[in-house]
């Protein structure tokens, strides 16, 4: 299978990338850099506009395009609504309008994020409730959702729209479980928590992402769009996330919390898998205990000495 990945140089389309490639798909990356990053080897070309992807569109002919570019984080999108516009909701209009000028019908993966659901009202939270985001960033992944249905129902298109949860692995150097890591790693006897360590996240390991989305995308078949839940399924607090780390990290060390909460971060998130498992029957996700060591693991030996817990 020939796979596209516009924004090769982040962590979920790097590493979905790796992922597909090692597995003896053909990948080829895009971005805005010159260059793709020292994680990245494979086929890569910069694009800045949109007649530029239409162009590598029509030359390597990918069976799938995955939306991997564009922004990742709520705190950002609050500092500056409209940056968080142009590098989700634009990006992501940028590469569908790219395929439908292309005159090919590749399958578009746009990858969304669970911030489109805000605060749901019952838990887990299910694909069919009504989106009611807190954040820019969750209100500009739900626009870009709404485009890639506006492409699809207008263009006929091939659409599948996956909400990443709380995704996490050691190509991630960014957000909570990497933050939390540095803080245990480094030469404090505390660890903070802004919150009050009960609000809650449905943790995913990078590689079990990738594999579900790889197996979605040889399901999709010819359907014409699909929106699925992507996640572990499982209720995780963060203080228990902090103190898995934690007894990996300094086992000595004590994690306490601020006791703050932030109107624009949701509460609790838990993902209603069952359409992802009914997709998906043989998948499996990995628990914390399994995958957290691998991130600090890679972590511990491929960070700064001045990082480490002890140095």
């Amino acid at each position: 299978m020939k796979i596209l990945i516009t924004g090769i140089s982040g962590f979920i389309g790097g590493s979905f990338g790796r992922f597909a490639a090692q597995l003896g798909h053909e990948v080829a990356g895009t971005g805005r850099a010159q260059q793709s990053n020292d994680e990245w080897s494979g086929l890569y070309t910069p694009v800045g506009e949109v007649e530029q992807l239409r162009n590598v569109i029509c030359d390597f002919l990918p069976d799938v395009l995955v939306n991997a570019a564009g922004t990742a984080s709520v705190a950002a999108s609050l500092d500056d609504p409209l940056h968080d516009f142009r590098g989700s909701v634009q990006t992501c209009a940028d590469v569908l309008e790219a395929v439908r000028r292309s005159g090919k019908n590749p399958l578009v993966v746009i990858p969304s994020s669970a911030a489109v659901y805000g605060n749901p009202a019952s838990l887990p939270v299910t694909e069919e409730v009504t989106l009611k985001p807190i954040s820019p960033y969750g209100f500009h992944k739900a626009a870009s959702e709404l485009l890639a249905r506006e492409y699809a129902e207008c263009f006929g298109l091939k659409v599948m729209i996956c909400r990443f949860f709380s995704v996490f692995g050691p190509a991630q150097r960014r957000l909570l479980v990497w933050e939390l890591y540095q803080q245990l790693a480094g030469p404090e006897k505390v660890a903070w928590l802004a919150g009050t360590g009960e609000e809650t996240r449905d943790f995913l390991y990078i590689d079990d992402l990738s594999a579900a989305l790889l197996s979605l995308i040889e399901k999709f078949a010819d359907e014409h769009s699909l929106v699925v839940n992507v996640a572990s399924g499982t209720e995780t607090s963060v203080l228990h996330l902090a103190e898995t780390i934690r007894d990996l990290v300094a086992p000595e060390k004590e994690v306490r919390c601020r006791g703050r909460q932030r109107k624009n971060d949701p509460l609790r998130w838990w993902a209603d898998i069952s359409r992802l498992q009914n997709l998906l029957p043989s998948w499996q996700p990995r628990t914390l205990d399994e995958t957290l060591p691998l991130c600090v693991d890679t972590w511990q030996q491929t960070e700064p000495i001045s990082l480490q817990h002890g140095s």
